[in-house]
């Protein structure tokens, strides 16, 4: 945020008295300044902008999901721990085709994903957020995450259904913003499915799925 440029005048004194200045803007009489000095001070100010993380969890609690689906390879391993194999992680874990929760833990980055085993899912935000087209202005984005079911989820302060009522749209808008990315600054304010997927994916750090510490973290940069 630019702060306006501050004009100062510096007169200087002469034969003990200061310059008058008139509607002319800095006339003298004779016997006054010889040099009216200006100075044009600008600076920038960053502004920081954090959401608290009880309101944070309200929106997580929304949208994260039990289940996701992962790499379809990964199903393919037979899990024996084999030398080389090319299912395992660098960190010796192996790649999952899926994995689920006991409670909501990851916002899922795709609209709707099916392997050839037969296994399909479609995210809960692709069908609530976008149920009239494939892109949400504004207004309409921040009613349907208020209207979205909550549960607990993993991460975050611990709240209660009963208590996770959206009453301030300041997270909500937020969230938007962030989706939006640099879409924004481009002027437009209309958040399509691909560009929520793409933007997802991006704040998880290419991740399939959006855990909280991301999440909370993207809402307060």
């Amino acid at each position: 945020m630019k702060i306006a440029s501050i004009l100062l005048i510096l007169p200087l004194v002469v034969n003990g008295f200061a310059p008058a200045l008139t509607s002319s803007f800095a006339k003298t009489s004779s016997a006054t300044c010889d040099t009216i000095l200006y100075a044009d001070v600008a600076s920038e100010v960053d502004v920081e902008v954090a959401v608290d993380p009880k309101e944070a969890v309200k929106l997580f609690g929304r949208l994260a999901e039990k289940y996701i689906m992962l790499d379809s390879s990964g199903g393919m391993c037979c899990y024996s721990a084999c030398t080389d194999c090319e299912y395992r992680l660098p960190d010796g874990g192996y790649i999952m085709a899926d994995q689920s929760a006991a409670r909501p833990k990851w916002i899922p980055s795709y609209e709707e994903r099916k392997f050839d085993s037969g296994k399909e899912h479609t995210s809960a935000w692709s069908q609530v957020l976008f149920i009239s087209g494939p892109n949400v202005n504004r207004e309409e984005f921040v009613e349907r995450v208020k209207e979205m079911k909550f549960a607990p989820p993993l991460g975050g302060p611990y709240m209660s259904a009963s208590k996770a009522g959206i009453e301030d749209d300041f997270a909500v808008e937020r969230l938007f913003d962030v989706l939006m990315g640099d879409k924004l600054g481009e002027g437009k304010q209309v958040l399509t499915k691909h560009r929520m997927s793409k933007r997802i994916k991006e704040i998880a750090g290419g991740e399939e799925g959006l855990a909280w510490k991301h999440f909370e973290a993207s809402l307060s940069n």
